[in-house]
C-alpha cells in the first residue's frame, strides 16, 4: 500500500525531507545524541523498542485487513451489493489521505512515540467498536463507512510518524535494520490477519474478528505505556531549519522540479503500483470466498502473504546484488519494476479466465509476491518526493471503481483487467521517462535519486 515501509535504503528522506529541509549545526549535536535511543547492538531500550514497534505494524495491519476479510460475512448480513463493498472498502483511504503530512508534523513537535500511541489507542477502539456500530440501527452501511473513514483518519498517522521516530531517535547505521523489520510486520500482519479470519469467521461469527484484534491492538498501546512511555521523558529533537540559500527550496525551484519527467514518472508509476495493491488487498478474500466457496480458508489468506515476506527479502537481496555487481541504478530500478509491475500483471491477467483453485492461489501468490519487488524499484526514494497519500487517493479510485465494474459486469475479469491496466500505464511511463541521475534545483547540491 503507498504508505507501506520499504527497503532500507527507501529511508535515506529521513536525513532530510524536500518539504521541509532540516540540518543541524554543531552546536546541536550534544543535544541531538541525549534524544537518541542507545544503540540497538549494545542496550536493551532500542530493542524493546523495535519489538514493540514491529508488533505494534503487525496488529495495524490486522486491523487494516479486518474488514476486507469480513466482507463477504457482512455483505450476506446486511445485503450489500458490490458497489456497497467498495464504498466500505473504500472508506480506509478517505480517511488515510488526510492524515499523512498530520502526522509527521505531530510527530516533530509532541515526538513520534505519544502519536503512535495516540494512533493504536483509536484504531484500537474503532475496530472494537465495528460490530456495535453494524448493528446500531438501519444505517449499517453509513456507520461502517465512517468507522472506516476513522480507521484511515487513526492509520495515517502511523508510518509518517514512525519516519519521524526514527529520525528523531534511532542513528543512522541502524535506521535500516528498523524499517526492514518494519516492513515485514506489516505482511506478517496481512498474514495473521487472514490466518485468524479463517479460523474465526465460521466459529464464531465476523464480529469476533474485529473484537479480538481490537483488544490485541489496546493491549499493545497499554504495554507500551506503561513499559515504554509512562515516566520517561521523549523530548523531540529541536531542529532548525539552515539559513544556507544552498537549502532553501523557493517555490520557483519547486516548479522547476516539478518540471522533470522523471519525477512525474516516478510519483505516477508509485501511485500506479499503491493503487493496484490496494485493490488486490480489499477484494482478494472476497473473490476466494465467492468463486470457491468450498476452499479453505486459511490457504489464500495466508500463503499469498507468507510469499510477500520472503520475495520481499529476495527483492532487496537481488537489487542490492546487482548494484554492488556494477550494474546501474537506473537499470536495477527499472528491472525491478518490470518485475513489480510487468510480470506481477501477467499472473493478474490469468485469474480472468477460468481457473482452479490452486492455480488461482498459485497466480496470486506470485502477483503478490512479485509486487513486493517495487520495494526495491521506484519507492526507493519516492518518499522524498511525494507523501503517501498520494497512492491511498489513487488506491480509493480504484477500490471503489472496481466494486462497481464486479457488479455491473456481474465478472471478476473486469477488476483484474483494469489492475492490469494501471500496472501496465505505471511501468511503460517509468520505463521510458524514469531515471536515477540527481536532479540539480539550480545548482545547488540538495537533490534528489529517483
Amino acid at each position: 500500500m503507498a504508505d507501506r515501509p520499504t527497503s532500507g535504503d527507501s529511508w535515506n528522506y529521513l536525513k532530510g525531507s524536500l518539504l521541509d529541509v532540516k540540518v543541524y549545526t554543531a552546536n546541536e549535536k550534544e543535544s541531538e545524541d541525549r534524544n537518541l535511543w542507545p544503540s540497538a547492538i549494545i542496550r536493551p531500550l532500542a530493542r524493546k523498542w523495535t519489538l514493540m514497534l514491529f508488533m505494534g505494524t503487525c496488529l495495524l495491519y490486522c486491523a487494516r485487513m479486518a474488514m476486507p476479510i469480513c466482507a463477504v460475512s457482512l455483505a450476506t448480513s446486511f445485503h450489500w451489493s458490490k458497489i456497497d463493498s467498495g464504498l466500505v472498502l473504500g472508506g480506509f483511504f478517505w480517511g488515510y489521505c488526510f492524515t499523512q503530512i498530520l502526522g509527521g508534523h505531530a510527530s516533530d513537535r509532541m515526538g513520534g512515540e505519544r502519536v503512535l500511541f495516540i494512533s493504536a489507542v483509536s484504531w484500537a477502539l474503532i475496530t472494537a467498536g465495528t460490530p456495535l456500530l453494524a448493528h446500531l440501527g438501519s444505517h449499517t452501511l453509513a456507520f461502517l463507512t465512517m468507522a472506516r473513514f476513522l480507521m484511515g483518519l487513526m492509520q495515517g498517522v502511523f508510518f509518517p510518524s514512525l519516519a519521524s521516530l526514527c529520525s528523531q531517535r534511532v542513528v543512522e547505521g541502524e535506521r535500516g535494520f528498523l524499517m526492514s523489520t518494519m516492513n515485514s510486520g506489516s505482511h506478517l500482519g496481512t498474514l495473521l490477519a487472514g490466518g485468524m479470519g479463517s479460523l474465526m469467521l465460521d466459529s464464531y461469527g465476523w464480529e469476533s474478528m474485529f473484537y479480538t484484534i481490537g483488544f490485541l491492538s489496546g493491549l499493545w498501546a497499554l504495554i507500551v505505556w506503561l513499559c515504554l512511555l509512562k515516566g520517561s521523558d521523549f523530548p523531540p529533537k529541536q531542529m532548525e531549519t539552515s539559513k544556507d540559500p544552498q537549502w532553501s527550496l523557493s517555490g520557483t525551484r519547486w516548479l522547476s522540479l516539478l518540471k522533470k519527467p522523471p519525477v512525474w514518472a516516478m510519483v505516477f508509476a508509485h501511485m500506479c503500483l499503491s493503487s493496484s495493491f490496494y485493490s488486490l488487498l480489499s477484494w482478494l478474500p472476497t473473490y476466494f470466498k465467492e468463486s470457491f466457496p468450498h476452499a479453505t480458508g486459511w490457504v489464500y489468506n495466508v500463503i499469498p502473504w507468507l510469499v510477500a515476506i520472503v520475495s520481499a527479502l529476495v527483492g532487496g537481496y537481488i537489487s542490492d546484488f546487482l548494484i554492488n555487481q556494477g550494474y546501474s541504478v537506473a537499470l536495477v530500478r527499472k528491472i525491478m519494476q518490470f518485475f513489480a509491475m510487468g510480470v506481477s500483471s501477467i499472473f493478474i491477467v490469468l485469474l480472468s479466465g477460468a481457473v482452479t483453485f490452486p492455480t488461482a492461489v498459485i497466480c496470486v501468490s506470485a502477483a503478490v509476491g512479485l509486487s513486493t519487488f517495487g520495494s526495491s524499484g521506484v519507492s526507493v526514494n519516492v518518499q522524498d518526493l511525494t507523501p503517501s497519500c498520494a497512492g491511498a487517493i489513487f488506491g480509493l479510485v480504484s477500490v471503489s471503481v472496481s466494486g462497481y465494474l464486479i457488479e455491473v459486469t456481474l465478472s471478476w475479469a473486469a477488476m483484474f483487467s483494469l489492475i492490469t491496466l494501471i500496472n501496465v500505464t505505471g511501468l511503460g511511463i517509468f520505463l521510458i521517462f524514469g531515471d536515477a541521475r540527481r536532479v540539480d534545483l539550480e545548482d545547488y547540491s540538495q537533490v534528489i535519486v529517483i
